[in-house]
């Protein structure tokens, strides 16, 4: 898809956004470091549009961003009150079935709508929307980022855990495509019962120590556990319940994330410092997000000179965008599926121990495709 910049000079332009996050009902996390703030989101608007306006304020373009938290069921209204206000650039917070069906309300008021937290590959593949792009990672970037580094270390024979869940199930297929992909070999393949209840019990940590152990019991022979726990009810308590010890890696031990609050390295310390700043807070990857999708509509403003939803989304699809984002090469998207690429960093809970893709994992076009789905892998035709 081509996109011709104007050598005119810049236009006055008001820019309205804003976030939508649906809340959903679920149990506590299995740690209180991980209760979400208040303001999980929108934290990341605030600093994207403090970005934002700094670059706007020479050029003349404003920024307000409006933010909203709305349940499952009443999220269709929330979308229909932020068109009404004739916003047409909307970050959204949901999940997959909540995403479509507001992409697709979305899109017949001709807005363009952000995915920030979805991860379903399908939303990249046959369920597409040409009006959806994601600055979320799908769970084939992720998975295929700890392949890499588990291939790079030479830990080829995995113990795949996963969970019962639909989200853990999704997930665990990726990791189960990324041997393929990578040559790992799954030498073994368990699922963990969910069977409900609290995570934060006094006795919890008691069963888990009795229960971990027994499950993974005479496994076969391997290099590393690799957890596919979606909805965070086991896999954290990996490391030290396992009954052969091996390194953990997925959603537990050695994490792969878009962001976290230790991360200092290309620059990162200044944004950490001004989010903590502005919010009191660290910033958590769904902040990221947003931030990611408003500085991708503040680049389209500043290089392209337009706000209009259908011109935002060609130029962030064109050759001619990039955006730096504190991970060591500018972020580009996909003109295929609507997914950003970048850097997924490896995360063990203190510090990034490393980022995906690894040195000697090689593309033709972007060493970043090496992680998701590539361009032959993707069915997605909304972009054509």
């Amino acid at each position: 898809m081509a996109f011709c910049l104007s050598a005119g000079v810049a236009l006055a332009i008001d820019v309205k956004a804003a976030v939508l996050r649906v809340d959903y009902p679920t149990l506590l996390p299995i740690s209180r470091y991980d209760l979400p703030p208040a303001d999980l989101g929108f934290a990341g608007a605030a600093l994207a549009d403090e970005d934002n306006g700094t670059t706007g304020g020479f050029l003349g373009h404003t920024y307000e961003t409006v933010t909203a938290a709305s349940t499952p069921e009443a999220a269709e209204a929330t979308m229909a009150q932020i068109l009404e206000d004739g916003i047409r650039l909307i970050v959204v917070q949901a999940r997959a079935a909540e995403l479509l069906r507001l992409s697709d309300q979305a899109a017949a008021a001709g807005a363009l709508v952000f995915n920030a937290r979805a991860p379903d590959v399908e939303l990249r593949d046959g369920s597409c929307r040409g009006n959806l792009l994601h600055t979320a990672p799908s769970n084939a970037m992720m998975a295929d980022a700890v392949a890499q580094f588990a291939v790079w270390k030479k830990w080829t024979d995995w113990f795949l855990i996963s969970g019962s869940n639909p989200a853990d199930v999704a997930l665990a297929e990726a990791y189960r495509k990324a041997a393929r992909k990578f040559g790992a070999r799954i030498v073994e393949d368990r699922a963990f019962e969910d069977t409900g209840g609290s995570r934060r019990t006094d006795s919890g940590h008691v069963l888990v120590q009795r229960q971990l152990p027994t499950f993974t019991q005479g496994a076969e022979d391997h290099d590393v556990v690799i957890a596919a726990d979606g909805t965070d009810y086991f896999a954290r308590f990996l490391s030290y319940h396992l009954w052969t010890p091996r390194p953990v890696m997925g959603s537990g031990g050695l994490v792969p994330t878009t962001f976290h609050g230790a991360h200092e390295a290309y620059g990162a310390t200044q944004y950490q410092t001004r989010f903590e700043g502005l919010t009191g807070r660290y910033a958590k990857p769904e902040d990221y997000n947003v931030w990611l999708a408003l500085r991708v509509i503040g680049e389209a403003v500043t290089r392209a000179n337009t706000a209009e939803p259908d011109g935002v989304r060609d130029y962030a699809v064109s050759d001619a965008f990039e955006l730096a984002a504190f991970k060591g090469q500018k972020v580009t998207f996909r003109d295929w599926n609507g997914q950003l690429r970048q850097p997924i960093l490896l995360y063990d809970g203190m510090i990034t121990v490393s980022v995906s893709p690894q040195e000697g994992f090689l593309h033709q076009n972007s060493l970043l495709d090496t992680m998701g789905l590539d361009r032959p892998e993707s069915s997605c035709t909304q972009f054509e």
